[in-house]
C-alpha cells in the first residue's frame, strides 16, 4: 500500500520527520500528536494547560479538516500531560470538545514534550 499523508498548510509545521496525518487502508486517518503551537509563528502559545489544550484541539481540528474529517469522526484520543495535576483542566476543555458517545481515550504522564508544552494530543478518526 502506498502511504497517503496529509499536510495542512494552516497547522503548525511539524517539528520532526512526520506528517500531520496518514490514512490507513480502511480509510481511517491517524493524526500525529499536536502541541499548543501557534500556526502563524510555530511557537508555543502562552497560557495554562486549559489554553494550551484549546490550541491543541484547534490545531487538530485544522488537520482533520485537511483530511476531510471533523472532530465528530474521532474514535480514539491519546493525551500526553507533563503533570497529571493538569488532568482536571485538560478534561474540562475536552468535555467542551466531545459529547457522548465519547471517543476512546488514553491519558498518560510523560517526562517532557516538544517545545516545553504541557499537553500533546494525537487522534484517530474514522
Amino acid at each position: 500500500m502506498t502511504r497517503v499523508t496529509v499536510v495542512d498548510p494552516y497547522a503548525p509545521e511539524p517539528v520532526g520527520q512526520y506528517s500531520h496525518a496518514a490514512f490507513r487502508a480502511d480509510g481511517a486517518v491517524l493524526l500525529s500528536g499536536q502541541t499548543p503551537s501557534d500556526p502563524a509563528t510555530g511557537k508555543l502559545i502562552d497560557g495554562d494547560v486549559s489554553e494550551q489544550t484549546r490550541q491543541v484541539f484547534a490545531n487538530l481540528s485544522s488537520v482533520l479538516t485537511a483530511a476531510g474529517r471533523t472532530l465528530d469522526d474521532v474514535v480514539k484520543v491519546n493525551v500526553y500531560l507533563v503533570d497529571m495535576a493538569d488532568f482536571a483542566a485538560m478534561k474540562s476543555v475536552y468535555s467542551q470538545i466531545f459529547a457522548a458517545p465519547y471517543p476512546a481515550r488514553t491519558t498518560v504522564a510523560v517526562g517532557g514534550l516538544p517545545l516545553g508544552a504541557r499537553v500533546e494530543i494525537a487522534l484517530v478518526a474514522g
